[in-house]
């Protein structure tokens, strides 16, 4: 089978994506952020999924050129026994619906960030989210790997590429490798470090998965399995 890089334009805006200068930090943002250039063409989807408090809200909100549309509300004791911050016992709000964040790529093509809910009850939201969806980014808290394994799964049952990201708020206990272990995650998927409120280190992983997405794409025989439906509205070049 040929390769269908060629075929696909959209990641030659992530390639650029990859060199432009850091916007302002979100505070110093207009309210409203730049506005969508009359002259975009195609929206291109990355999903950002995890388990509850691992950073997703944060991780759309370090990268977005505008502030982030969030629906986080504020947890309540209706929550108690349900939505359990184990390790993030500071958490006093939570997400329940979409965050979304937008990057403009060039002058056609931009780049929409949707952060999923972590909590099982809104795991249903997650197949939805998942349709047309270029790659995911797997944010993950190793205080609580466990619930990560949804997210994996899904991922890997859809055909949607991924990688995996260690958000790092605090020094890591333990190594890539014994991460990956723990996962028990196939050697052809990425696995970073990242630091989810800052806009460098999240670029690095959304750079990461480009560049899975790449490979994917130009090997669809792979390692990585079949490419499922998602290549055909991404076309592009290489970072």
């Amino acid at each position: 089978m040929h390769s269908r890089t060629s075929e696909l334009p959209g990641l030659h805006g992530l390639s650029a994506f990859a060199g432009a200068p850091a916007p302002p930090p979100y505070p110093e943002r207009p309210l409203l952020g730049p506005p969508l250039r009359d002259s975009a063409r195609e929206g291109l989807k990355i999903a950002i999924v995890g388990g509850f408090g691992a950073g997703k809200t944060t991780m759309v909100g370090a990268i977005s050129e505008i502030p982030p549309l969030s629906t986080e509300e504020t947890m309540s004791g209706a929550g108690v026994g349900i939505d359990e911050p184990v390790g993030a016992s500071r958490k006093t709000r939570t997400t329940v619906a979409f965050d979304f964040g937008r990057i403009t790529l060039d002058e056609e093509r931009v780049l929409y960030l949707f952060g999923a809910p972590g909590q099982e009850r809104f795991w249903f939201l997650w197949d939805r989210l998942f349709s047309g969806t270029l790659g995911a980014v797997v944010l993950v808290d190793t205080r609580r790997i466990a619930d990560s394994w949804y997210a994996i799964d899904r991922l890997e049952h859809l055909g949607v590429p991924f990688v995996v990201a260690r958000n790092n708020f605090s020094p890591p206990d333990h190594s890539l490798d014994e991460l990956r272990d723990a996962l028990t995650l196939p050697p052809h998927v990425p696995l970073v470090d990242c630091d989810a409120r800052k806009r460098h280190s999240v670029k690095r992983v959304l750079i990461a998965l480009t560049r899975h997405v790449i490979a994917r794409t130009a090997d669809p025989a792979g390692p990585a399995g079949p490419a499922g439906p998602w290549p055909a509205a991404w076309p592009g070049g290489a970072p």
